[in-house]
């Protein structure tokens, strides 16, 4: 009797296991690790892994615990400390890089609907990657750090919009436009609406109720089932898994139990999320890269400079202090996972042609690699630089 599922599993356990123990010995960060093995396990190279798809639906949950946990992080009264980084500089932020891709691609004379595509895929930057790498440098809490997750924060929330536009763009007529888009846009305020209340009248109480010293089993169950019950909720009313677990964080904690919750939390996120940066790292066809290098490294190149730099003159205007800009700037350089997202919809809509869509998609791969040196070191460059 075979298990295929169950091989595939072992199988990428095992190479993260050795791959990973070796960057830690090297003191590198484990998500370059996790990126590697991707690579080398996935269709394009070795092909060991037949079942992708199971490690792209696990490697989904990551990012909804992640989110949870975000949420957790952010009360309601921090949420409005921040509301500025988030709805100013992050719709600036947003805005602007679509702005100007769709201004240079039209320029190197690409369609405007493929520059539009293209210029939504690379406003996005990585909550996963950024979170992960914060918290593990103990930055989360600093200047930069609340500012970067503000932008992160409207990034995730933009999402649905952009989901929604896209798939408008291939409707036949100006009046179908209008319906669909307006009848997303209810269907996701009646879906926080929906979440707000199951929040305010259940979740609060219940962990109010409930003991997690005496009943930790029962405990640990009512956090997984609230955290993907709130991503169900919001997915099935056309909105991202991850909105809602990040919603439900956010309810979560206003109870006296938020740092238990995060602990509960915390193993399911790291083993899932470590999946999540597997399954990119699978999407690489490095094959292709030999042909096309030239444009993949001046497209990295917008994306990693371009986009630091927006950052950091946006930054700038909102009179942050020179080192909190650049630093703000190189933590959110990179490409995110809803870019791939983004990406994927725009292929399955005929979109974006293929051979535009390979090189944007190396040119986000190679930028997650960058990132965590770029995060690691964003003290030293950003005292670089501040000091001009």
């Amino acid at each position: 009797m075979q298990y295929p599922v169950l091989e595939t599993i072992l199988l990428v356990l095992l190479a993260v296991l050795i791959v990973n123990s070796i960057f830690r010995f090297f003191n590198l960060p484990v998500i370059l690790g996790y990126l590697l093995v991707g690579v080398f396990v996935g269709p394009y190279v070795l092909a060991l892994v037949p079942n992708s798809e199971v490690i792209q639906a696990l490697a989904e949950f990551g990012v909804v615990f992640l989110m949870f946990t975000i949420g957790l992080d952010f009360s309601f009264s921090k949420l409005r400390k921040l509301r500025f980084a988030v709805f100013v500089l992050g719709s600036s932020q947003v805005i602007s890089c679509i702005v100007l891709t769709v201004a240079v691609g039209l320029i190197l004379k690409i369609p405007l609907v493929q520059c539009i595509v293209i210029g939504c895929v690379v406003s996005m930057s990585s909550t996963a990657l950024v979170i992960k790498q914060l918290s593990e440098q103990g930055e989360v809490n600093s200047s930069h750090g609340l500012t970067a997750i503000g932008i992160l924060l409207f990034q995730d929330l933009a999402v649905v919009p952009v989901f929604i536009i896209l798939a408008s763009l291939s409707a036949l007529d100006a009046g179908s436009v209008l319906y669909s888009m307006t009848w997303a846009s209810l269907r996701g305020i009646l879906a926080i609406g929906i979440l707000a209340s199951v929040g305010f009248w259940i979740f609060i109480p219940l962990f109010r109720y409930l003991n997690p010293t005496k009943q930790d089993e029962l405990f640990t169950i009512s956090v997984l089932f609230i955290a993907i019950g709130s991503a169900w909720i919001t997915a099935n009313f056309g909105m991202t898994l991850a909105l809602g677990a990040f919603l439900s964080g956010i309810f979560l904690a206003e109870t006296d139990y938020s740092k238990q919750i995060k602990d509960e939390i915390r193993p399911f996120r790291d083993i899932l999320l470590g999946l999540f940066f597997v399954s990119i790292g699978m999407l690489a066809n490095i094959k292709m890269w030999g042909e096309t290098w030239v444009w993949i490294m001046l497209t990295l190149l917008a994306i990693l400079l371009g986009k630091t730099l927006l950052i950091i003159l946006l930054c700038k205007m909102a009179r942050h202090q020179n080192a909190v800009s650049v630093r703000t700037g190189i933590v959110l350089a990179q490409g995110g996972e809803f870019g791939f997202a983004i990406l994927t919809l725009a292929l399955s809509r005929k979109l974006l042609s293929f051979d535009y869509s390979q090189v944007v998609l190396a040119a986000l791969l190679i930028s997650f690699a960058c990132a965590p040196l770029l995060i690691r070191y964003n003290e030293k460059i950003g005292s670089l630089f501040a000091r001009r």
